[in-house]
């Protein structure tokens, strides 16, 4: 995809494995230019560098730490200047604490979830914030989780802790400002996500641990009974990215229906009239 005869610019981060891999990998593949960024699990980084080969001169990828606020600023003025400029943004930063794999809390992780879940996710929109006004088609797309919704609850209880819960609430209302910020130049919708491999379903460390019936709770409180993919969140991105042109502030949910709780509806009954 071009734009006024330029290729577009996008930021990923977290995009050394998982989600924010397969989404930058399919910007690069549909002819955009991308900037990748990571800080930890460096033991996926041989494998990401070798699916990047084929892109060579249309990524930069980059290694800094998003919860140091100067850090974040620098990173995104030497990504920025390195193409030009950034038009969009795929704001997937996060640090989710399974209680099946943390048990109670400790500061030390509730301070973690805070600062990457939700404050690093700000301070990399308002870093980005002129470039995308400079942008002649700007886009965030936020991704959030389901969490924000329901909690330490039912078969999720094990899965997602109070703190993540209440910071993907959280990111809800920076959705809105942000999209009120941007306006008129900038798009801005949130992607919230259910569980989806590598991401709170198969591919995690915290997933292999819930036993049989518990995985088989979450997938049958999930109204296709089954969990998400990859690919399911990529073409949800490029949705929002691609072809909504008249959505922002918007909150798009990508849970395969797992929020409505799986109930059945019962037949209609007869009535006494």
């Amino acid at each position: 995809m071009t734009s006024g005869g330029k290729e577009p610019i996008v930021l990923v981060p977290g995009s050394i494995k998982g989600i924010g891999r397969a989404v930058a990998l399919a910007f690069l593949e549909r002819g955009y230019r991308v900037i990748l960024n990571y800080w930890d699990w460096e033991e996926w980084l041989a494998p990401l560098q070798e699916m990047l080969k084929p892109h060579a001169g249309r990524y930069a990828l980059f290694r800094t730490d998003l919860t140091d606020s100067g850090a974040l600023r620098r990173f995104v003025e030497d990504a920025a200047s390195r193409f030009g400029g950034i038009d969009i943004l795929i704001n997937n930063i996060e640090r989710g604490g399974w209680p099946v794999v943390h048990g109670p809390y400790v500061e030390e992780q509730w301070n973690l979830e805070m600062a990457t879940t939700l404050r690093a996710k700000w301070w990399l929109f308002d870093s980005c914030l002129s470039y995308l006004k400079r942008s002649s088609n700007g886009c965030v797309v936020v991704l959030s989780s389901i969490a924000g919704m329901v909690g330490r609850s039912g078969p999720a209880a094990a899965v997602f802790n109070d703190g993540y819960a209440a910071a993907n609430r959280g990111i809800s209302s920076f959705t809105e400002t942000w999209a009120r910020i941007g306006a008129p130049e900038v798009r801005v919708n949130e992607l919230m996500l259910g569980f989806i491999e590598t991401r709170h379903a198969e591919g995690t460390r915290g997933w292999g641990l819930l036993s049989q019936t518990e995985k088989e709770a979450i997938v049958d409180h999930t109204l296709l009974h089954r969990t998400g993919t990859l690919s399911d969140v990529v073409e949800a991105v490029l949705f929002l990215v691609e072809r909504a042109p008249f959505m922002t502030g918007s909150v798009v949910r990508l849970d395969g229906g797992y929020v409505l709780g799986g109930e059945a509806v019962p037949p209609m009954p007869k009535g006494v009239l």
